[in-house]
């Protein structure tokens, strides 16, 4: 047994894994640990599932406004407290300080949202074409759904499947990435303050592959959230064949940016660098592929690699992904591409790569048709805008894409052919709480955030009654 914090948490107390099994979390910007956490596998999943269940019932049987207090309960105590858990996924996801206050507040706006939210579930009634019949369609909570998710936003992922789950009055199993546990552990102990019942909500830390497979088999888990790689959502869908689990997944991005010859270049791609090197480009509705007209690249990126160099990023999660990133880098030279500005990693610990510009990127480069999620920024030429709307939806992923234009018609032209789920016009963030955060192809399926959020935690029941008096 262990205390409240940095430990898995099953049936409302703080455990360590079966087995006792134990792993360091690392600081990527000093490549320190962090904090040593329990890490089990799929008898802590089972532990969890059998508590959720367990706790379902009661849950389910509380009203919306009694879910929903709690859930503002747990809103107002994360803004009351966003520095010092923003310190804490600071130190275990290395990105800067303000962008991880900026998620943590971000992270109760969820919480508040679903708390108001689930008050408005409903169902209506039909009329019958049988005049003794009364038709009515409810909606209920699913049952008990997993939660998994990636590091990147390691606050922000859990928030947004475990609000809408709970605030449905679903009971939830989560499983934050082994690198980056700690953000959700606060969250966990942060519901329990603000009086979440014993097993409504339960977190497990340990082996990915085991703990997926423990809750695709396990009979009382109903849906898995997941939000991670295309490989591992592919591996889900497969294993939810066999058990009819339903899924939500959100596996990421390939953004094309079409920055159409009427807009504002400098101001365009002033606001490109500030967008691509969030969280060091560790975001899937990063920008990526940036299509500029042909006679404007060269200025574009000159405007670019001056804004780039007055850049600071933080450190990327791990030393094999810094490598993969800079395995893409290395490809793209090696095929024609141009280094514009850094490509180099600064001295010191860490796993720090300088932000990089890549210039002249053909669209069968890898970085340019694989997902990036790294500091890395590349700029291709196009003649016509339909050809650059070709490009752009030339990938196996569909989930953000932008345009920067200041003729309408255009706009309008490019948002109905570009085949993703969000689209920004103008906009370098097309996501918020009340909206639906999805995807198309590659990119996963069902939503997040919104009331699209919401109901992804519902069944839908027909009640029919016969022989009604008319």
């Amino acid at each position: 047994m262990t205390t409240t914090g940095a430990a898995q948490f099953i049936d409302g107390a703080w455990v360590d894994a079966d087995g006792g099994g134990r792993w360091d979390v690392i600081d990527p910007a000093t490549e320190q640990i962090v904090a040593n956490v329990p890490f089990g596998g799929a008898a802590d999943v089972d532990r969890a599932i059998d508590a959720a269940h367990r706790a379902f019932p009661a849950w389910r049987a509380r009203t919306p406004y009694d879910r929903g207090a709690i859930l503002r309960r747990a809103a107002d105590l994360m803004r009351a407290r966003a520095e010092q858990l923003a310190e804490l996924t600071v130190r275990e996801a290395g990105k800067p300080l303000a962008e991880a206050v900026g998620e943590w507040r971000v992270s109760a706006d969820l919480f508040e949202w679903f708390a108001e939210e689930g008050k408005r579930v409903h169902g209506y009634t039909l009329p019958s074409r049988v005049a003794t019949k009364r038709v009515m369609v409810l909606k209920e909570p699913i049952g008990v759904v997993g939660v998994i998710t990636a590091w990147n936003f390691p606050a922000y992922n859990p928030a947004r499947a475990v609000a809408a789950a709970l605030a449905a009055g679903c009971t939830v199993v989560m499983r934050p990435s082994e690198l980056t546990p700690l953000s959700g552990m606060a969250i966990a102990a942060i519901l329990q303050e603000a009086g979440l019942p014993a097993g409504a909500l339960d977190l497990v830390n340990g082996e990915p592959a085991a703990m997926g497979q423990a809750m695709l088999d396990h009979p009382h888990l109903r849906k898995i959230s997941f939000t991670g790689s295309v490989g591992v959502g592919k591996l889900l869908m497969d294993g939810a064949s066999r058990t009819m689990t339903r899924l939500s997944l959100e596996l990421g991005g390939n953004a094309p940016v079409l920055v159409l010859p009427d807009a504002n270049l400098e101001a365009v791609a002033r606001g490109a660098v500030a967008a691509k090197f969030r969280n060091a480009g560790q975001v899937c509705v990063s920008p990526q592929r940036f299509f500029v007209e042909r006679q404007h690249v060269r200025a574009f990126e000159e405007v670019v690699v001056d804004e780039v160099r007055k850049t600071r990023i933080g450190p990327l999660i791990s030393e094999r992904h810094r490598e993969r990133v800079e395995a893409l880098i290395a490809s793209a030279v090696s095929a024609g591409a141009t280094i514009r500005t850094g490509g180099v990693r600064p001295a010191g610990p860490g796993f720090f790569l300088e932000p990089t510009v890549l210039g002249g990127v053909g669209p069968t480069m890898p970085a340019s048709a694989e997902e990036i999620f790294g500091p890395l920024f590349a700029v291709t030429a196009f003649d016509q805008v339909d050809a650059a709307i070709d490009a752009a939806n030339r990938t196996r992923y569909g989930l953000a894409a932008y345009v920067f234009t200041n003729d309408l018609p255009a706009a309008m032209r490019a948002y109905e052919r570009l085949d993703f789920g969000m689209i920004g016009i103008n906009d370098w963030s097309p996501q918020a709480t009340e909206a639906p955060f999805s995807g198309r192809k590659d990119s996963g399926m069902g939503h997040e955030s919104g009331h699209e959020g919401l109901l992804e935690n519902l069944e839908t029941k027909l009640v029919s009654f016969g022989n009604v008096a008319p």
